[in-house]
């Protein structure tokens, strides 16, 4: 508990100093689309993220949630309007850039095989160069803070892991190089009830405790609920709703009572 406090408390730390000068608004939609083949499937998105807010793209498989993530850290390019990233229209930064500068966290973790958990987890500043010492630094302290024991799990290999387990070090190698946004793309969809339950809570109070930036995808309301600081609900590439997870209850949208009966079901 002490080692996992300090990781927390380092991260907290560099992330106040790093923000004490910027916007309030780190990512940007202005009038987005994308389309392919003769298909749009975003449609004029207009909306802002804050800095430190967890923001959730709620939808149904199709609705344009993924192409949205995607188009944060240029995996795609818009085809109409911007996307602005720290102030910086995204086709304006260097591709390489601007991923070392996003974690990205999958649904299946997407881990190396071939590597360590320690080697997985400190890619990006291998790729970025950083000292030996202080990537084994960092890479104990992300281990630390998704509660993995570091002696214990360091020198394992994926198929040595459960699938929580995977994700844990999945979430880790995202936040390991310190970025100011995460971007997770149903990263617990795979997982058994009960491992899900215990990651999302366990994700949404080290996300807020160590003030990163994330935008989430799920199609999941609890999931929506219980991680985001705003839900977007998506429907054909559009946004149909915008709001605070108690807005969101309140909300007389029908897709948004489609998904409340759910629950109820």
């Amino acid at each position: 508990m002490m080692r996992q406090a300090s990781a927390c408390l380092i991260f907290l730390f560099r992330r106040q100093l790093r923000h004490v000068e910027k916007s309030p608004s780190i990512i940007e939609f202005k009038a987005v689309s994308f389309e392919i083949a003769g298909v749009r499937i975003i449609d004029g998105l207009n909306f802002s993220i804050e800095t430190g807010e967890i923001l959730v793209l709620l939808g149904e498989s199709g609705c344009g949630k993924t192409t949205t993530l995607k188009l944060i850290n240029r995996l795609i390019d818009p085809t109409g309007g911007e996307v602005i990233v720290e102030g910086k229209a995204t086709v304006e930064w260097d591709v390489i850039e601007l991923r070392r500068r996003i974690g990205y966290v999958l649904q299946d973790g997407g881990l190396f095989p071939h590597f360590t958990v320690a080697e997985n987890v400190g890619l990006t500043l291998k790729l970025q160069d950083a000292d030996p010492a202080r990537t084994t630094q960092q890479v104990n302290e992300m281990l630390t803070l998704v509660k993995l024991d570091p002696p214990k799990f360091a020198d394992r290999y994926p198929h040595e892991l459960s699938g929580g387990q995977r994700q844990r070090v999945g979430v880790a190698r995202a936040l390991a190089a310190d970025p100011d946004i995460v971007l997770l793309d149903e990263p617990f969809g795979a997982l058994d009830v009960i491992t899900r339950t215990a990651l999302q809570k366990e994700f949404a109070a080290m996300v807020r405790e160590i003030g990163k930036t994330a935008v989430f995808v799920t199609h999941d309301l609890h999931e929506a609920k219980l991680l985001g600081s705003r839900i977007a609900l998506m429907e054909k590439g559009r946004i149909a709703f915008l709001g605070t997870p108690k807005e969101f209850t309140a909300s007389d949208i029908p897709l948004a009572r489609a998904y409340h009966e759910t629950i109820a079901v």
